[in-house]
């Protein structure tokens, strides 16, 4: 870059052309002499005091922001102006000021933008408007490059991605263990997704030097139904101000760039935590039954994956947690065993130990798995939906149906329960086979147990098949879902019912309050 910018350059040559002419113009009487003083050092472009204001500015900025430290990295390392040109400032700055000004009526609050400042410098260099306090050419020049990038990272970034990180919001809120050198944390999120990064800013960095700000302004911007939707109620004027932070941080949620959406899928399943609510899609069919998570000590994680297979009258491996806090004060009684049908099995060998060999080091050690018989009485029911996930989380039926009825159904580990357990098995099938759907509804009610005579009849009131007269040709243990179903497990406390209407939830894991701490200072009110 030359040293000196020729402002001028513009209007010598409309002198030049005018006086080539031969037609009477306006310009006619308009003289060289009276451009003489934009010759003045004034109005002279100098890159070398562009730069040595903007370190100024960078030195002077502490703003803790992703887009803010990667604006002072960039100027810092001395790198190329984005904004200036040979002549100036082009519309680049009109197209990005235009986003900033309506950024409000996006629920992205004005204090993200030095928009007072940007206009005023701006109006400024297209009249020449300088003076000798602290609008110098040079320091308006820098002002404008400066903060043009800060502002176009910050709004590029909150569109893109959203204010907050919530993997780095929710991942560290609960404590799994905690010793004197180690503190580990239960993930709550777990779902794939796009992150702000520094490859990502510096994309956005490329887009203002290659002269793509429209296009990635455009490109920028949320497309999801839901966000759109929660952004016309957020700026309907009846809506009612206490609404609004409930409102803001769910459009914060719908700006996060999920790898994957329900809507990619013809066929798919989706529990809302807050809504208690399950809903499986296939097209036009619509299946809705209620469910259960886990409690605010145990909360279910959110996560997204792929229903692959189910299995009819599962055994439980129970957590050590219960183990700890439930069972192992029980070690020795036997009869405690038989009528939870509990067993106890060596990790590594796979060898069932007899309850009466069990010892209390066994029940305390990882080494050896408590383990609750498939069947009647089985805490996850008759019938488990499995998926690929890192946290043992999947959908079940319940031995305890009546909770159903409760509003609020934080009640499992972590698990979700599911209130219509075979109306989801035959909605998974790809094959609604009448063989498979009799073999599934006849495994779920046949007394499976194999523990004897002891566990059967602490049970014979609640089965509806003994185990003398199962038929074994229809009794079925594993399902195949093929091919897998999506499977998502996410949190917002206003979200469409399947009619599409917006419904108003509680929250009942308290994550609404969390982010609406983190984002309050860069939303609009």
């Amino acid at each position: 870059m030359k040293r000196v910018f020729p402002l001028i350059a513009l209007l010598l040559s409309t002198l030049i052309l005018s006086c080539s002419t031969q037609e009477k113009t306006r310009q006619d009487d308009v003289l060289l002499s009276d451009f003489a003083d934009l010759a003045k050092s004034d109005f002279a472009l100098n890159s070398y005091r562009i730069r040595e204001q903007i370190e100024l500015l960078v030195r002077a900025d502490h703003d803790t922001l992703a887009p803010d430290y990667r604006t002072r990295s960039y100027y810092g390392s001395r790198a190329n102006l984005l904004w200036i040109s040979r002549d100036g400032l082009d519309t680049r700055a009109d197209t990005l000021l235009y986003y900033i000004e309506r950024a409000p009526e996006q629920a992205l609050s004005s204090r993200l933008f030095p928009l007072k400042q940007m206009k005023a410098d701006l109006q400024r260099a297209r009249t020449l408007d300088f003076d000798d306090s602290n609008n110098k050419i040079n320091q308006v020049y820098a002002r404008l490059e400066y903060f043009l990038t800060k502002s176009f990272l910050r709004y590029t970034s909150a569109q893109r991605f959203g204010l907050v990180e919530p993997q780095k919001l929710f991942n560290r809120l609960d404590i799994l263990k905690q010793d004197s050198t180690r503190t580990t944390y239960r993930t709550l999120f777990d779902i794939p997704m796009q992150h702000l990064s520094g490859k990502a800013l510096n994309v956005a960095l490329r887009k203002i030097y290659n002269d793509s700000v429209a296009e990635f302004l455009h490109e920028v911007q949320p497309q999801s139904k839901l966000y759109h939707q929660l952004l016309a109620q957020l700026n309907d004027p009846n809506t009612p101000a206490s609404q609004r932070p409930k409102l803001q941080v769910n459009l914060e949620r719908s700006r996060w760039r999920l790898n994957d959406y329900p809507e990619n899928h013809k066929k798919y399943v989706l529990v809302n935590i807050p809504s208690y609510m399950l809903r499986a899609v296939d097209k036009k069919e619509t299946l809705v039954m209620r469910v259960g998570s886990g409690t605010s000590e145990t909360k279910t994680p959110l996560l997204s994956s792929k229903i692959n297979r189910m299995d009819v009258n599962p055994q439980w491996i129970i957590p050590r947690s219960i183990i700890e806090n439930s069972i192992i004060r029980h070690c020795g009684d036997s009869a405690y065993f038989a009528r939870h049908r509990y067993f106890v099995r060596h990790r590594r060998s796979g060898k069932k130990i007899p309850i009466r060999q069990v010892s209390w080091s066994m029940l305390n050690s990882p080494d050896y798995l408590v383990i609750q018989e498939g069947g009647e009485g089985n805490s996850l029911g008759r019938i488990i939906f499995r998926f690929e996930n890192s946290h043992s989380i999947y959908l079940h039926d319940t031995s305890t149906p009546s909770f159903f009825q409760r509003q609020n159904r934080s009640v499992s580990h972590g698990c979700i329960r599911v209130q219509k357990p075979i109306d989801l098995a035959i909605f998974l099938l790809d094959d609604k086979d009448e063989k498979t759907i009799d073999k599934i509804k006849y495994s779920m009610s046949a007394d499976v147990s194999t523990l004897g005579e002891n566990g059967r009849n602490e049970r014979k009131k609640y089965a509806s098949i003994t185990t003398d007269t199962l038929d074994m040709d229809r009794i079925i243990s594993h399902v195949k879902v093929e091919p897998a179903v999506p499977v998502f497990i996410t949190y917002y406390t206003i979200y469409p019912d399947s009619e599409g209407q917006l419904q108003d939830y509680a929250d009942c894991y308290g994550y609404d309050a969390i982010i609406w701490k983190a984002i309050q200072p860069w939303v609009a009110r």
